[in-house]
């Protein structure tokens, strides 16, 4: 136990991470670091949680539900922004807890996040498609059911257009994130103006009497969930929170940016206030446009609204904008992921190939590995039992984060340089954010609870009997 304590508390040098980086090549700017961020937060989530959370449980104070988490998600924001600026390495959470807690710390982080990459690929995709066969249908394109979803769901044996998307993400890329970061800048304002396009003409079908009572009375579900009150907003809360944890897509690829002092702090706090904003007016003008009791069920709640209230066009046209504005997600994710495992293999506790360059400076390897997994996950295998790991598994690198802050401000200016943003109120915001994202965790359902033990032992086991001893023999 002495020698696993102090292994995990070995606290690695940021100047190593600084020499292992230098070879990526920094070309992400504001705008490029902004539209990453917008692109994965507001994604598949904004067009389906509004009108699903509101019938489930806020009613329409869903909108609450959305701003109390965003007031979380803001306050670890502000720990991210000033992580990414002192340290600005590839890896996010992982590389920084590497060096605030020591290396077995910073694998729990890290391998936190790693589900949050691997199931969030696979949930993207296989939503892109559905999404996608949805809009080819009514024009006589339809895919054999085998070929349809994914396997045992509804006859189906491999979703062929998820497998193709990740194909696609993985090939772009391949290629090098300047190109990249172009399609995922267009994408992002083709998005973007979808949803204001909704907002715009959802808002005139608005009647006043669907927001009263504002907060309905509490009852429990059959499912044994909360509906109502200030139970049903908070059960809103711990069901939304994944649709803010983008924002750590852009802090994986701090290695990657122009003058990162400035830029994460600036893509990572944007990104989060434009998706607020975003998401607010979606929930408000959703929930005024129908009794929020017609959203149950309803996978595509924005659509069906619009179509509803005789704007069948901008439907169509919404949705199709939506489904593409998806890739912008699908594109953050496999970035942000790959980066992840590009840092487990340069340190070690994952096969070295992992952390390989190829010609262009490119972690191909890790960008390979991922799309591979997300596929089999989001093709092959049904993954809603495992969709919560990606609140669970991310809240809980956001705690190490936002207390990682605590030990990191001590160090700034001394053996680490003086970030170029600092967050505000310390030592009082930390602990806000930290009890925060602990509030959201213990909302979440057992099962998911349940799932993130099992994959934590998993990465511990993984840690101890590979990645403990292999970065011992690298040194």
């Amino acid at each position: 136990m002495g020698k696993l304590w102090k292994k995990m508390t070995h606290k690695k040098d940021p100047k190593e991470y600084q020499k292992k980086d230098a070879h990526l090549l920094q070309v992400l700017g504001v705008k490029d670091f902004l539209a990453l961020g917008v692109g994965t937060i507001v994604s598949t989530s904004i067009f389906t949680l509004p009108g699903i959370v509101a019938a489930q449980h806020a009613g329409p104070a869903v909108v609450l539900s959305f701003l109390a988490a965003a007031v979380v998600a803001g306050l670890v924001a502000f720990a991210y922004a000033e992580m990414s600026s002192a340290l600005p390495f590839a890896g996010s959470a992982y590389s920084w807890i590497n060096v605030v807690f020591g290396e077995g710390f910073g694998w729990i982080a890290g391998w936190a996040l790693l589900a949050e990459y691997f199931i969030a690929v696979a949930f993207v995709a296989s939503g892109l498609s559905a999404n996608l066969q949805g809009l080819l249908e009514p024009l006589g394109f339809k895919l054999p059911v085998q070929l349809s979803a994914a396997f045992g769901t509804n006859g189906g044996v491999v979703d062929i257009l998820a497998i193709l998307v990740v194909v696609l993400v993985a090939i772009l890329l391949s290629r090098g994130t300047s190109g990249a970061a172009a399609v995922e800048n267009l994408l992002v304002i083709l998005k973007v103006a979808a949803i204001l396009i909704f907002i715009a003409v959802g808002a005139t079908a608005i009647k006043t009497a669907n927001y009263h009572p504002f907060i309905p009375a509490h009852k429990v579900n059959a499912d044994g969930t909360s509906f109502g009150g200030w139970q049903g907003i908070y059960a809103g809360i711990s069901s939304i929170f994944l649709s803010y944890i983008g924002f750590d897509s852009i802090a994986a690829n701090a290695a990657e940016a122009k003058n990162p002092s400035k830029t994460m702090p600036r893509g990572i706090l944007g990104s989060l206030l434009i998706a607020v904003v975003l998401f607010s007016g979606v929930s408000l003008v959703l929930v005024g446009m129908f009794h929020y009791s017609n959203y149950a069920g309803n996978a595509e709640p924005v659509g069906w609204a619009l179509r509803h209230a005789g704007y069948p066009i901008v439907a169509t046209v919404v949705q199709a904008i939506a489904v593409i504005g998806m890739f912008t997600a699908l594109i953050g994710m496999t970035l942000a992921g790959s980066r992840l495992l590009y840092s487990f293999g340069r340190d070690g506790l994952l096969p070295k190939w992992l952390g390989e360059l190829n010609k262009n400076n490119l972690p191909n390897h890790a960008l390979g590995l991922l799309s591979g997994v997300a596929i089999v996950l989001g093709a092959i295998f049904p993954f809603a039992f495992l969709s919560q790991l990606i609140s669970a598994g991310t809240l809980i690198a956001f705690m190490f984060v936002t207390i990682g802050i605590y030990r990191l401000r001590p160090r700034e200016g001394k053996d680490l340089p003086v970030p170029g943003f600092k967050m505000p109120l310390y030592p009082v915001l930390p602990a806000l954010a930290f009890l925060g994202a602990l509030f959201v965790f213990l909302g979440l359902d057992h099962m998911a609870k349940l799932v993130t033990g099992i994959w934590f032992v998993l990465g511990l086991l993984i840690y101890i009997i590979y990645g403990m001893n292999n970065v011992e023999e690298q040194k």
